[in-house]
């Protein structure tokens, strides 16, 4: 044991955040008072410290092997200096990249998206509502000014989704993953679309419902529990958003998802992707265990892809980019909201996943999980990597009139300018 003790302790002297260790038998390294300690009751665990496996000690943290005291904040500085190499991957061997496809198309079939949306979304809407905005916007914000209150840069981010669509009363707009429902009822008040929005959560189906009856918008407002590879539309629709749904989608459906919107959006109309994107060009989840540990507890099924990935598959299926927009550090400061708002109301999110059926010990267990993903998440953007990129695009149609000079082929203006009241 003596060499995990020596390698911790050389482990230690590279961390400027003030870090102990209680390692089993009682047996402390470090100093006694630091911001932040870490309790290992099993050998094993300190040598995935010594090693920098921040998604096993996550686990470890998650299945109650590990202790960890210390505020997010501090615990994250910490594990961003015990990884010994920043976690993008920098190069995958192409029998890796086939390997990958081959485990996405047998990952996406629609049961199995429909059970992992439901893993992630159906834990609790009392949960999820302890740490989100008032409208439950679970999705990057848009600090346009920098005194934004978390619900503020949601609304701002909501109007800067509608405006890039450039919204008009009467037209007919399809929210792909519409969540709880923020975009939907925001494009339909304030922009007058005919709105159509389509989840594959249960709980999200069901509040949206009755938020669509609560404000009297039945008439022109509606939410499907429906795959986007089953959806039909009798007519095509002026417009389509899809907000955080595209990390769902999977590499080897990309072709067939923007295919289908290629399909239901009319020529000339416009549709804005809005997704997490790899930082790195080889994609791919985060290494050093952080992916695998998104992957078992948060998101499974979950894949990111580069930005320029996204946008040759949407070119391939005939899609023209309009304007691509990244917002990688406004999800920074989004997610560090979530996290102290989550941290702030620990006793009252267990209690909140225990209402929705958890046992006391289930319950502990999302909720160390999400504490984790939040945090974790936040620094990820932070330091750059992982991205988030608005891609605004148009089916073509080249001779027809949209108030347009000859050559538009859409409804996109000759400038940006429009976007920015």
């Amino acid at each position: 044991m003596e060499h995990l003790i020596r390698s911790a302790e050389s482990r230690l002297a590279r961390i400027n955040v003030p870090l102990s260790l209680r390692l089993p038998g009682g047996r402390t390294v470090g100093p006694p008072r630091a911001d932040v300690t870490v309790e290992f009751s099993r050998w094993p665990a300190v040598a995935l410290l010594a090693a920098g496996e921040i998604g096993k000690i996550a686990e470890g943290f998650v299945e109650d092997r590990i202790r960890i005291e210390g505020t997010m904040r501090k615990v994250m500085d910490v594990a961003a200096q015990l990884l010994p190499a920043s976690p993008v991957p920098e190069k995958i061997p192409l029998w890796q990249r086939a390997v990958r496809r081959v485990r996405s198309a047998a990952a996406h079939s629609i049961t199995r998206d429909a059970a992992q949306v439901q893993f992630h979304y159906d834990v609790s809407d009392d949960f999820y509502a302890l740490w989100l905005d008032p409208k439950r916007v679970y999705s990057c914000a848009y600090f346009s000014q920098p005194a934004m209150t978390l619900a503020q840069a949601q609304e701002a981010k909501l109007d800067h989704i509608c405006r890039k669509l450039m919204l008009r009363p009467g037209e007919r707009f399809l929210d792909i993953g519409a969540g709880w429902g923020g975009l939907l009822l925001w494009a339909a008040e304030h922009y007058g679309v005919d709105a159509t929005g389509i989840t594959l959560s249960k709980n999200q189906h069901a509040h949206v419902t009755q938020l669509i009856r609560d404000k009297g918008l039945e008439s022109r407002v509606r939410v499907l529990l429906c795959d986007y590879r089953d959806l039909a539309a009798e007519q095509p629709f002026d417009k389509i958003a899809s907000v955080g749904m595209i990390e769902h989608v999977g590499q080897a459906n990309l072709g067939a998802y923007f295919g289908k919107i290629f399909g239901l959006l009319a020529p000339g109309g416009l549709v804005l992707n809005h997704g997490i994107t790899a930082a790195g060009p080889q994609a791919g989840q985060l290494g050093a265990g952080i992916g695998d540990f998104i992957e078992k507890y948060i998101f499974p099924g979950g894949e990111l892809l580069h930005v320029s990935q996204l946008l040759r598959e949407g070119a391939v299926a005939g899609l023209e980019m309009l304007d691509t927009e990244n917002l990688r550090p406004h999800y920074a400061r989004t997610l560090w909201a979530w996290s102290d708002g989550l941290e702030g109301q620990l006793g009252q999110a267990l209690v909140a996943l225990r209402s929705n059926g958890s046992t006391p010990a289930q319950a502990e267990r999302v909720l160390r999980a999400y504490r984790l993903y939040l945090a974790g998440s936040a620094m990820s953007f932070e330091r750059g990597w992982l991205s988030l990129h608005q891609m605004l695009a148009t089916r073509p149609a080249q001779g027809e009139d949209f108030g347009n000079p000859p050559g538009a082929a859409s409804r996109y203006p000759f400038t940006r300018k429009y976007m920015y009241p």
